[in-house]
């Protein structure tokens, strides 16, 4: 029997399977899409629904929205991100609403993909671990290795402190952090 769950997951899925960047042979964010829902399953096995939805819909169709569009300094990443995170928002809300979910599992949803509560609310902020975690796990290498020396330490710093003192704590012991950045991962 398929469930409201799995017919959200596979509508997901099937937007993102469109997208034209590949990782491999597969769509980048098909594949971020199952990344994410792996680290939410070891990080937070029991989480909701909604929490489980917003971490596999996190980037869902991102590549409609080129971060060239926008202007290339610090303003015009923050505008795209916003946008981002409200179109990802609403395009979820559909999808909720097309599987028969009720409005507070999809405003609340909606909430933890546009980032609403960071640090306040706990599915808000696991969203953000699950998203961290997916980061450093798959994407900083690659991503460390097109920045300047200069500007890693600030990125590692950027991403431990948007992370719970629990993540945190998480890190230093799942991933090999050189000891010049360990500090940022401790209360």
């Amino acid at each position: 029997m398929t469930t409201q769950l799995d017919h959200v997951f596979t509508a997901i899925d099937a937007a993102n399977a469109k997208d034209p960047t590949l990782e491999g042979d597969q769509p980048a964010a098909l594949l971020y899409g199952q990344r994410m829902t792996a680290e939410q399953q070891r990080l937070f096995p029991e989480a909701s629904e909604p929490l489980r939805i917003a971490c596999r819909g996190q980037h869902i169709e991102r590549w409609l929205l080129p971060r060239s569009d926008y202007p290339k300094d610090r303003a015009g990443y923050l505008k795209w991100r916003q946008e981002q995170g409200r179109r990802h928002a609403e395009r979820i809300a559909g999808i909720m609403t097309e599987a028969g979910y009720d409005e507070e599992d999809i405003d609340h949803a909606r909430k933890m993909l546009m980032k609403q509560g960071l640090k306040r609310d706990a599915d808000v902020q696991a969203l953000e671990d699950v998203i961290c975690f997916t980061f450093i796990r798959w994407y900083l290498g690659d991503f460390a290795a097109e920045q300047p020396d200069e500007k890693i330490p600030r990125i590692i710093e950027k991403t431990a402190r948007k992370m719970s003192a629990e993540a945190r704590a998480k890190a230093l012991t799942e991933f090999d952090i050189p000891d010049a950045f360990a500090p940022y991962f401790l209360d």
